[in-house]
């Protein structure tokens, strides 16, 4: 049985836009009356209903959602909106928007709730981008105490996600409780029936679970990474493809801050007993904001994550799973996946799951306890982890390569070009060659013949390396050019004489430019793991690591100023062993 969705948007994340003007819409004009309220503009519309901005008698700016035509008629729908009455009205938190007041039996069925003036999560994030850290800890802490909030009362909203999300001064407010429903009350599907957005979905109700508080805290954590990614965190795409991407933990992290991937990883993998509780969330996104790595907030249990995890989509931590009817859970009511106990209960002890990335954390092991859901097949669970996660960025190190190749750049532009390129391909052919090694370890474990397959693959690792910074490398020479024209430009006007685009400050600031836009640009994650993992086995001891940053600037300084002081660049070998002749500023010889 194929299983479906109802209740929800038809499609992931994106609400149904309808022509406010077709027959299926209400007919609402600005500053007509339904009951005592006087509309004045519509806000938004979905599949059920539309929202109107409008005034009640005393001139309060209210949110008034009136349902279709085509659905006022319909007793679920009326239902719906008699559900969304019920429960906003027994909600008291600053993080809901409330209900004033509803109309369920009139021709025209509303309710009236708090006018929220801010954006959704989803338009926001389209508009600005991911947010930054500290503005992601706040969304996480403003969301939770919305959800504890209800789930207080013995509410499930059911369906969180972005666009049931609005933004006041950063603060969110969790709006649309049209299919919430009580904990305790019975089943609202039937077998294969399932309600909410694809998505946001946890695999337990996919699997036909029933609905509970981790159903909220599995879509808080996915509205988490839309937040910090700026795309869905399952892909679009049909109904099907989507959950079985959740069902695979096939989660997208692409764009997502490296140091924060792990976290987010954590809390969507499909295993429930190893997914971080939400109060353990919140501490990492903390060390996040602070700039301290996620992971020493992160139980043992939950710190598995593929190599490269932060840049691609992740590897299946469990066998495929087909999407399966609705069957009752194996999982106890008090199982460790459940993500937030009540607030005044006890955090219930971690299982003794081994983490199958304890390894590079240098954790002692332990017994090996096999997963309720384990067949024949599936992956060991004795698994490496990435080494790579949780090292030394060796930032100071690399400002100093940067400002070595900033005056290289301004003396032998050509042969520094040719080192940067050649230095590129290195970083890239260590990375995949790394990345293979643990990809292979986390699927089959440590073996004896790692060094010599990896030693075998390194032609193939070295070709790829090459041909991806080729491709890598156009749009940064291209930028790097553009940003030698206009330093010339500039050069030329405070000189008073023709242009000058071989001038070594154009030089160098083409060096500079071309040297960002490779180190962020397309490609470049691969680029930046492989030049840190070259960087740190170069330099492991303090001493070193502290020799090295400051002859290296010390370098670039002493380039830039000898390129400067005799106008030209030295060399522009291997194109030619001598400056240009006859350039304005370069002296006869």
């Amino acid at each position: 049985m194929t299983t479906e969705l109802i209740g929800g948007d038809p499609l992931p994340e994106e609400p149904v836009a309808r022509d406010a003007s077709s027959e299926e819409a209400p007919v609402v004009h600005d500053f007509d009356r339904i009951g005592p309220y006087r509309v004045v503009q519509q806000l938004g519309q979905g599949g059920m209903g539309v929202v109107h901005l409008a005034l009640d008698q005393r001139g309060r700016a209210v949110a008034l959602k009136v349902l279709r035509p085509h659905v006022a008629h319909d007793a679920d729908a009326r239902a719906r909106l008699g559900r969304e009455v019920a429960t906003l009205a027994r909600v008291r938190s600053p993080r809901v928007a409330p209900v004033f007041d509803a109309d369920l039996d009139g021709d025209q069925p509303y309710i009236v709730t708090r006018y929220v003036p801010g954006p959704s999560l989803d338009s926001h994030v389209k508009e600005h981008g991911p947010l930054p850290a500290d503005e992601l800890l706040r969304l996480g802490r403003g969301l939770a105490e919305a959800l504890r909030s209800i789930h207080e009362i013995g509410v499930i909203h059911r369906d969180l996600k972005p666009g049931n999300v609005l933004l006041v001064d950063g603060d969110p407010v969790l709006i649309d409780f049209g299919i919430a429903h009580d904990a305790d009350s019975s089943r609202m599907t039937m077998t294969g029936l399932v309600m909410g957005t694809p998505g946001y979905l946890s695999p337990e109700i996919v699997e036909g679970a029933e609905v509970d508080a981790a159903t909220d805290w599995w879509g808080w954590a996915a509205t988490l990474v839309f937040a910090a990614s700026g795309h869905p965190p399952f892909g679009r795409g049909g109904m099907e493809a989507v959950l079985s991407r959740v069902m695979r933990g096939d989660v997208d992290l692409t764009g997502v801050d490296e140091r924060l991937a792990p976290l987010l990883y954590a809390a969507l993998t499909p295993d429930a007993a190893r997914r971080p509780h939400a109060d353990e969330v919140l501490r990492a996104l903390e060390r996040y904001a602070e700039g301290r790595p996620v992971t020493e907030a992160l139980p043992v249990r939950s710190r598995a994550m593929p190599a490269a995890a932060a840049t691609t989509h992740l590897p299946s931590p469990n066998p495929p799973t087909a999407v399966l009817p609705a069957v009752a859970p194996s999982w106890p009511a008090d199982s460790p996946g459940r993500h937030q106990p009540a607030p005044h209960a006890p955090q219930p002890a971690p299982q003794a799951w081994v983490d199958p990335f304890a390894g590079y954390q240098h954790e002692p092991r332990q017994e090996v306890v096999p997963a309720p859901s384990a067949w024949p097949g599936s992956v060991p669970s004795e698994r490496e982890g990435d080494p790579r996660i949780g090292r030394p960025r060796r930032t100071d190190v690399l400002l100093g390569l940067l400002a070595a190749i900033v005056g290289g750049a301004a003396i032998a532009p050509l042969l520094t070009l040719v080192l940067v390129l050649i230095g590129c391909v290195l970083a890239r052919t260590v990375d995949q060659s790394m990345t293979a090694t643990v990809m292979r370890r986390y699927t089959h474990g440590r073996r004896r013949s790692d060094a010599a397959v990896a030693t075998a693959k390194s032609p193939l690792h070295l070709i790829g390396a090459a041909l991806t910074t080729l491709f890598a490398l156009v749009l940064p020479v291209l930028v790097g050019l553009s940003a030698v024209i206009v330093a010339g430009l500039v050069v030329s006007q405070a000189s008073a004489g023709e242009s000058t685009f071989d001038h070594p400050a154009a030089l160098a600031v083409g060096g500079l430019v071309t040297t960002l836009t490779a180190w962020w640009g397309p490609g470049s994650p691969s680029l930046r793991r492989g030049t840190r993992s070259l960087v740190r086995g170069v330099t492991g001891v303090a001493p070193i690591r502290v020799g090295l940053t400051v002859l290296l600037a010390v370098a670039g300084l002493l380039l830039l100023g000898a390129a400067l002081s005799a106008g030209a660049p030295a060399t522009w070998w291997p194109l030619v062993d001598s400056p240009v002749p006859d350039t304005p500023w370069i002296p006869s010889r």
